[in-house]
């Protein structure tokens, strides 16, 4: 029997609910795996006894990055990771996106401001600053060029807390036809949904936000999968990964482009795409049978 943990974080009041969790563990039960859901920073937990961890709900690691990619190296080195420890430094920090748009991928065109940078915005449409290292809309706002002195003290704030901050121009395109979110499971595309914009106009960015408002089934175009396996296949290292959620928008042009690549803790929907449940129970057991022992593992 291969044992199994679901990493997820410690309850908190910024913290949505995982409700794929309790359902995923069941499903891993009955299928013959022994599952069972652990918090990514207790130091209590043994990681070598698992054959796998999955990385499933960890939604505080964008505001803690440094100590969470160390703690995946740590697991990592103990156990199967899923998905690896490189991966999560890489996915972690948005910069990422750059490194697609150099091997042709299109993304949302991104520009970065570390701090101490002179902090330059767009003054002739509207664009979106949130931070590099971030999740479920957090410190994320839209703004006005008429809304310039607001949106530097947005920045500078995110400076002030040690974030890059990220500026994109506003995508006119997700107020009609949302943002999809394509999900991969074991390499293979296991379904997709479509959501609402998430950023209102006025809304402050440190005002809590619904991250996946109106969620619906979708099905993917040919031109969105082919977006999405690009954006896959560019990952440096063309490592094997377990799940990836690649969420996309439409350009001016009408085609889709890259408005994140999620390798860390994707938010899976099952709830949303039941049939997808019984395919990612079993792609996480076959992933789990196949543990290389590792030096830093205990002898079980």
């Amino acid at each position: 029997m291969v044992r199994v943990a679901l990493v997820t974080c410690a309850d908190g009041p910024d913290v949505a609910e995982d409700r794929d969790l309790p359902v995923l563990v069941r499903a891993l039960n009955q299928a013959g795996a022994e599952a069972s859901v652990e918090v990514w920073d207790d130091a209590g937990v043994d990681w070598a006894r698992f054959d796998l961890a999955v990385i499933r709900s960890t939604w505080d690691y964008s505001w803690r990055a440094a100590e969470f990619t160390a703690w995946a190296e740590r697991c990592g080195a103990l156990t199967r990771l899923a998905n690896p420890a490189d991966v999560v430094r890489w996915n972690t920090d948005k910069r990422y996106l750059a490194d697609l748009a150099a091997a042709g991928v299109p993304v949302v065109e991104t520009r970065y401001l570390a701090p101490g940078d002179t902090v330059e915005l767009p003054d002739d449409h509207e664009f979106v600053v949130k931070p590099a290292s971030g999740a479920g809309a957090r410190f994320a706002a839209r703004y006005t060029p008429g809304e310039h002195d607001t949106a530097v003290r947005h920045v500078r704030r995110m400076h002030d807390d040690g974030f890059t901050a990220m500026v994109q121009p506003y995508v006119r395109a997700i107020d009609s036809g949302g943002e999809r979110a394509l999900q991969f499971f074991g390499g293979k595309l296991l379904h997709a949904s479509r959501k609402g914009p998430v950023l209102a106009p006025g809304t402050p960015y440190d005002q809590r936000k619904t991250a996946h408002p109106g969620l619906t089934d979708w099905t993917a175009t040919a031109d969105e999968l082919a977006v999405a396996e690009a954006a896959l296949s560019a990952v440096p290292g063309a490592p094997e990964l377990l799940y990836a959620r690649v969420d996309l928008v439409d350009g001016d042009d009408g085609r889709p482009r890259v408005m994140e690549l999620e390798l860390v803790e994707p938010n899976l929907f099952l709830w949303l795409h039941p049939g997808s449940l019984p395919v990612v129970a079993e792609r996480i057991i076959e992933a789990a049978g196949r543990r290389r022992p590792s030096a830093g593992a205990a002898p079980r």
